[in-house]
């Protein structure tokens, strides 16, 4: 008994930093909420032949619902969900398995900081949307990086306005503000 308790409490010790290093995850892991999804969906504006980044995806609750949407509306919308953590690209791959549209999901494990978006799905797919919820002190950054490689995207910031994109930004009032870029 004593031995299964140790165990335990040693992987809980390594979960725990797994979630908490700044190596693997420089921002901390917060899910959007359930209640906001159907805006969160409907600000991504799925169409035909769109690629949607769910940058900092986690555990995948918004790639997965924008999915299953576009599945269910008969679009061929691709999905890439870009993550760092290793524990929550093995919950993307275990929840995209069992999707009914995996074969228009892509996991990558990447930093969003430092990611460069693949060239051929820039070819490939006219329209591009990004989603980003992540803490306001990481946003310009992120798009800086997302403006030096990409013209033309739409961005759906959740929670956090985007200030060098302030003059297009149109909110969505759900539990919590969706600004759309």
């Amino acid at each position: 008994m004593l031995s299964l308790c140790i165990f335990i409490l040693v992987i809980l010790i390594i979960v725990i930093l797994l979630f908490s290093s700044p190596a693997l995850s420089p921002i901390p892991y917060f899910p959007s909420q359930h209640v906001d999804l159907p805006l969160i969906v409907k600000a991504l504006n799925l169409k035909n032949n769109q690629t949607v980044f769910d940058l900092g995806a986690g555990d995948g609750i918004v790639i997965l619902q924008g999915a299953k949407e576009a599945f269910q509306q008969r679009l061929n919308t691709k999905f890439i969900a870009v993550e760092i953590n290793p524990i929550l690209i093995l919950i993307l791959h275990l929840r995209r398995f069992f999707h009914p549209n995996k074969k228009n999901i892509r996991i990558v494990r990447d930093d969003i900081f430092k990611m460069k978006f693949p060239r051929s799905t820039m070819k490939q797919w006219n329209n591009v949307a990004v989603y980003l919820y992540i803490s306001p002190w990481f946003l310009e950054k992120t798009i800086s990086n997302i403006k030096f490689q990409i013209s033309n995207i739409s961005v759906i910031s959740y929670m956090y306005p985007i200030k060098s994109l302030k003059n297009r930004e149109k909110v969505i009032q759900g539990k919590n503000k969706i600004f759309i870029y």
